[in-house]
Formats: structure tokens, sequence, C-alpha cells
């Protein structure tokens, strides 16, 4: 019988640290959590304690069971489970549970699972940090109290089966308030002037406009620019002041779990949750032949910079074996952390500098390789001498108001460039300009050639939408959430179809939205980024000893009951406020229809409910490349009594509409309008000239912006039948777009 019992979360642990220690010791699994709230209440007492009343999940009593038992015949049992507040929590409902039958129950910690880090951690045990078990439950409590008590509110207000959430309603939030920013986001237009110069000794080269009269240059449009290069084209353009400076770019810190989901995010496309489950199938231990089982990086749940000594000395002599003397700084890098950090946990580094990628490659999935080896690279180039640049920058003036600006640099020594190249270049803005070849053998008071002088048009752009990757970013820089539930915000509000990701970029559905709108207008003080934060503050301050469990969660509860009760009492108001009126009516009783939310998403009901229980399906809106012309929101498609037709994103704010347009002028060369899609009383599509009734034109089959090969006629109608399929038609010539021109013309006709 073994002496000593390890319990662990996971079961892949139990077969990496089972190899460290040998037959003296039976390594368990927990398999997660062994304890929660209850699901079907509440299971917080409000009575002023709010204890939370802790259960065996359901599945979990065998495995206590079996964990009791072995713990009654072991000389002690350790708690290993992760380092961090749930990995407390865990330990020490674990404890409560054995400690009926052993008494010798240790806590033990260690940041990787190695063979040194395991036995230096049994060799050294703990008890469990009641103050960090404290912090977990107050956050457990909170959310609980928020989850429960806010989301039956929606059920009510919206349909059953929603949910609110402390941390990822406000993470919804941002995403729902940069997606207002970008529909109200009101394009600039501007210019910039770029010179075409050439020195009697140099080629051709580039210079842009920097200065006028001291003052940057004011182009709001062309009339001004042309002004500018009218002004410009006599001036004599001669060399102001040639400067050359030497600059350094240091590298970055090793990992966080920000920095890192934002770096894989990025580089391998991977979702916050895939990078989260990848790094933990690395920390727990990976199969590396008759080596066996091996953790190959630490911690992957930190907010730290920090790197352990001896870690700091491998990757120096790595550094130095490696690159050179010259790729080593002459001391190790220290870096500072970042505000508010718990700094708990090291930075996530390799367990060991002997286990290069690519040394290891064959025993490792795709995707485990390549986020291994984007930590491996990341963290020696921490280490790594500074990348060095010359940076010149050439000032030209053309008479006495004008400034040209030429910039760029050459790099002179790599450094940790050779290992991890930096995003510090990256950037969303297309137009920005790159560095501009430097000219040679120029010296102050060269006069210049002017070739030509380029105008070029640029508008403002609005901010882009979150990524993974950016909204992470900017949950670590707010302080909203901790490394441990980055991932599980994200996919949250993915899985609640709050949001959706369209080619990256994380999008609110008009259900988050309406979810948002409900959320911010009636609990404005709970979900919102100074309060999550402050929340994390005060948990951390539990953790610390600053601040009490009962103080923290009375002082949130006591405002959070008191606007509970406020939006209780107006439940009613909610509902109605969420309900759009339409064009129909009810084809039973007659009465009006109105856009209701349900468990599927919006439909129409009749307004004589109950009375009448008429429903009808109603499609999400379909967004169209248009824009609204009172607002400047996007179009979107809806359905009404005469069929489709186009309505702003915006209503009810904005409840501009108008008909879907093929895009075709009408036929009659006297009609000055276009032919919309319309919907005859009997319900079937046809196509009508805009300006009916001045103008009657109609036709059932629908027109495309084409141009006849064979007439010339300006447009081609689409036309279906079982002889011929889908095809294209003239109706001036009467001819069948045949093969082989049939896949060109289908090609732009039906996409």
């Amino acid at each position: 019988m073994a002496k000593s019992l390890v319990i662990v979360e996971s079961a892949t642990k139990t077969k990496t640290i089972g190899k460290f220690l040998g037959k003296d010791y039976q390594i368990l699994s927990s398999v997660g959590h062994v304890k929660d709230l209850p699901k079907q209440r509440l299971g917080v007492d409000l009575d002023d304690s709010f204890e939370p009343e802790y259960i065996t999940i359901r599945g979990k009593g065998k495995i206590l069971s079996n964990l009791r038992k072995s713990a009654s015949t072991a000389d002690n049992v350790y708690l290993a489970t992760d380092p961090d507040r749930e990995g407390e929590a865990i330990a020490n409902h674990l404890a409560e549970e054995i400690k009926a039958k052993k008494q010798n129950v240790y806590r033990v910690l260690f940041n990787e699972i190695t063979e040194r880090a395991v036995k230096n951690a049994l060799a050294n045990p703990t008890k469990i940090d009641d103050k960090k078990v404290e912090a977990q439950k107050a956050r457990r409590v909170v959310d609980r109290l928020v989850g429960y008590q806010v989301s039956p509110i929606l059920w009510r207000t919206v349909y059953r089966g929603l949910s609110a959430g402390r941390v990822q309603s406000v993470a919804l939030r941002l995403i729902c308030e940069r997606e207002d920013e970008i529909e109200n986001f009101v394009p600039e237009e501007y210019w910039s002037i770029t010179a075409k110069l050439q020195g009697e000794k140099t080629d051709p080269f580039l210079s842009k406009l920097h200065k006028v009269d001291k003052k940057d240059p004011v182009l709001p449009n062309e009339e001004k620019t042309r002004e500018v290069i009218a002004d410009l084209q006599p001036q004599t353009f001669r060399v102001k002041d040639v400067k050359k400076k030497k600059v350094s770019r240091n590298p970055a810190p090793p990992f966080t779990t920000s920095t890192l989901q934002q770096a894989a995010a990025n580089r391998l496309g991977y979702t916050s949750k895939k990078i989260m489950m990848i790094a933990q199938q690395l920390y727990e231990g990976v199969e590396l032949g008759r080596e066996g089982s091996v953790g190959l990086i630490t911690y992957m749940r930190t907010d730290s910079t920090r790197t352990a000594d001896e870690a700091l000395q491998a990757v120096r002599e790595h550094i130095l074996v490696n690159y050179g003397k010259e790729y080593l700084p002459a001391s190790a890098r220290k870096f500072k952390a970042k505000a508010g950090a718990q700094d708990a946990h090291e930075a996530i580094r390799p367990t060991s500098l002997e286990r290069e990628p690519k040394k290891i490659k064959r025993y490792l999935t795709s995707e485990q390789f390549k986020l291994y080896n984007l930590i491996w690279n990341r963290f020696v180039a921490s280490q790594m001498e500074a990348a060095k640049y010359e940076q010149t920058t050439i000032d030209i003036l053309a008479g006495d108001r004008y400034l040209f600006r030429t910039t760029g640099s050459l790099i002179l020594f790599r450094g940790f460039l050779q290992v991890y190249e930096d995003d510090a270049s990256a950037t969303d803005d297309q137009d920005k300009d790159e560095d501009m070849a430097i000219p040679k053998y120029l010296k102050v008071g060269d006069v210049l050639t002017l070739l030509d002088l380029m105008p070029k048009q640029h508008f403002t752009k609005p901010p882009a939408r979150y990524s993974e990757s950016s909204l992470i970013k900017e949950l670590d820089a707010q302080g909203i959430g901790r490394p441990s539930t980055y991932a599980i915000i994200v996919s949250t509000i993915l899985a609640r179809k709050y949001v959706v990701k369209n080619q990256r970029q994380l999008m609110p559905t008009e259900l988050g939205r309406t979810v948002n709108k409900i959320l911010i207008q009636n609990f404005s003080e709970l979900f919102n980024v100074k309060f999550t934060a402050n929340m994390e503050m005060n948990l951390d301050e539990i953790e610390s000893g600053k601040k009490q469990f009962l103080d923290v969660t009375r002082n949130f509860y006591t405002p959070f009951k008191q606007a509970l009760e406020e939006v209780n009492a107006k439940q009613k108001e909610i509902k109605d406020s969420l309900q759009e009126e339409t064009k129909e009516t009810c084809p039973k009783c007659g009465k009006d229809l109105i856009i209701r939310w349900g468990r599927n998403g919006k439909f129409m009901a009749c307004t004589g409910y109950p009375d009448c229980k008429y429903t009808k399906p109603l499609e999400e809106p379909e967004t169209v490349d248009e824009r609204c012309e009172k607002c400047g929101r996007n179009m979107v498609i809806k359905y009404g009594r005469f069929g489709r037709f186009l309505a702003c994103s915006g209503y009810p704010d904005c409840k501009n509409t108008r008909p879907i347009s093929t895009g075709v002028k009408c036929p009659d060369e006297t009609c000055t309008g276009t032919i919309v899609e319309k919907r005859s009383k009997r319900g079937r599509t046809f196509y009508g000239c805009s300006n009916y009734p001045n103008c009657k034109f109609a036709t059932w089959n629908q027109p495309v912006d084409i141009r006849c090969n064979n007439c010339g006629n300006f447009y081609l109608e689409k036309r279906s039948t079982k002889a011929k399929g889908d095809h294209l038609y003239c109706p001036a010539c009467k001819a069948e777009i045949q093969e082989p021109e049939r896949e060109s013309y289908r090609e732009a006709a039906y996409g």
C-alpha cells in the first residue's frame, strides 16, 4: 500500500507526476472541482452572512469515496491542485472531505510539473491558504447573486433561458459600444502630398509634406490640396537638415496569459479557448518517447513577467552557446510588473532549455509544436540583447513656408530579432506609410530637383471591431477578469449567441444588443468597466488579507438589492419597450401584428393575445452594403405586408425605409426611375419602376445590370425553367445566353 497520497486535478498530471515519485506515492485525480453551488436554487444565505451552500457535484460522489478510502490508509495526503484561487478552493473542499479520515493533510504548490519542482514541493509542504479560499468564495458568491437574480429579469422581458454574467456582460458591453462607434462614425476627408525629388548625386526619392508655416498641414479637400501644389511648383527645394541617430529596441517580456492569447491568436489564428487547451496540455505533460510524460511549460495562468533565477541562468547559457557573446546582455533582464498584477506565479516559459522545439517536434501535435515554439522563442528573446537601428531624418525646405520630411531606418544589429520578430510595427492602418528609401550623398544646403508632386486622398477610419486578441488585451488593460477567466469570458458570450465571429472580428448580434441595452439601462452601476475592475481589486485584497469576505459581499449586495427591486417593479415597461410595430395585420382577427422575442429569436405575434394566439416567424434581418441616407447606419432587409424592403438598422431611433433596388434603370427612356422589388396582392414577387404610379413599367423577371453582348441592350433578366435551369434572357432581342458564354454571365448574375 502507498505510504503517501498525492491528489491532483487531472488524469494527465497523475501520469507525469507518478513518473517522478515512484512506488512510495499513490497519485489520484479529483477530475476538477468536487463541490459547487446547487444548480436549481440560489444556494447563498442572504440573511447577512452570504455563506454559500456547497454540495457534491453530480457524478463526483464515487470519486470522493475512492479518495477518502485511499486517504484513510495513507501516511500523508498531499493536495497538489493548481496554484491559483480555483485550485485552492478545490484543495479546501478535498481537505474537508478527507480530514474526517486522515489528519495529516498538506497543501503542495509547484509552478511547473518537473521532477525538481514536484519533489521540492513535497519536501516543503504548506497549509491551505484560507485567504485565497475566501477570495474565490467571494467571486463565486457575487457571480451567483448576479447570474441567478438578473437572469430571470431577462427571462421575463426577452425570453427564458438567457443569462447575465458579472464579467461577461461587461465584455459584451465593450463590443456593443464599439459597434455603436463604428455605426455612428462619419468619415472625414483629408489629403497628403508627397514630393518626388532628386539630388545631383542621388537617385530619385520621396519626401512627405510635414509642416506648413511650422504647423501640421491642413488639407481637407482636393481644392485646397491643388492650391498648395500650385504654390509648391515654383519653390526651390533645399536640404535643411540631415539627422542620424542610433536607437535600440528592447525585447518584450516572456508571456503572461493575456499576451500569450494575443500573440497566438494573431500569429496562429487560434481561439482563446483553444490556446488555453493546448497550453494546459503542454503544462500537464506530453509523452516524449523514452523520457515519458513531461511538463513542457510553466503554469499558464499568470499575470507576472517574473522569471526564476535558475531559469535566467539557463537561458543566458543557451544564448551564449547558440548565438554568441554579442547577443547576451551584461546582466539578466528584469521586467516591471503590470500595475495591479497579482504576481503569484512566474511568466510562462519552457521548463527546460534542453528540450528545444525542433528536437521534440516529432512527439508533439502540429498545434502543440506551434504554441510551444512560440513560448520558447519569446522566452529566449526576452533575455537577448536589444536590436539596434540607425534612424535617419532628412528635412527639406520648399521656399520659406513648406517643410518636407523623409524618414527611414537601417538595422545595424538584429539582437533578439534573430529569435522572435515582435509586433512593434504591426498596424491596422492601411494608409500607414512604410519607411522611405534614404538617399545617399545628401548634405545640408543641397538644392534638389522637383520631379513630381503626388497628392493622395484619405479618409479617417472608424475604430476596428474587437477580435478575441484585442478584446483580451482590453480586458487585461482595464483590470477586468483575471488570467484564468479571459478564455471563459470570450467563449461564454459566443456560446450564448450574444456575439458572433466574422473573419476574426467580434460583432454583437441583435440579441446581444438587446440584452446589453436592458442591462446598462437598468444596472448601469453594476455592468460597467470601473465597477468590475474595482471588484477584482476587492477580491485581490481579500486574498492579501486587507479586506474580509463579508464586508465585500455586503457592500456589493446592498445597492444591488435596491436596483433589483426597482427593475422588478418595471418589468412590464421593459418588455413593452422591446416590442416593435409592423405594417402587417393578423390574418385571423385583423388586429395589428407586433414583433416580440422568443426562444428562437424574434417572431410576429398578434396584439390580441391571449384571445388570439396567431404567430408568424420572422427571419433575422440581412445586412446589405448600403447606408441609411438619414443617419448613416447600415440598411437591413426586412419583411412587411408588401414583401421585402430596406430599413435602417437603427430602428426605432431611425424609421427610414426604401424599396430594394435591382440597380437597373427603368427601360422607359422618358423615365428617371430605377427598377425595384415589389410584391403583388397575392404575394408574388415582381419588379416595377420606383416612379409608380407615374411610370407603370413592370416585369415578373428580375432585371440584372448586365449588358447584352448580342444587341447591346443595357440589361438582362434572370429566368429559370425546368428544361434550361437558371439562365439569362435579353428582353430586347430575345436572346438566351448559351454556353460557353453562360458561365461568365452566371458568375456576374448569380455569384
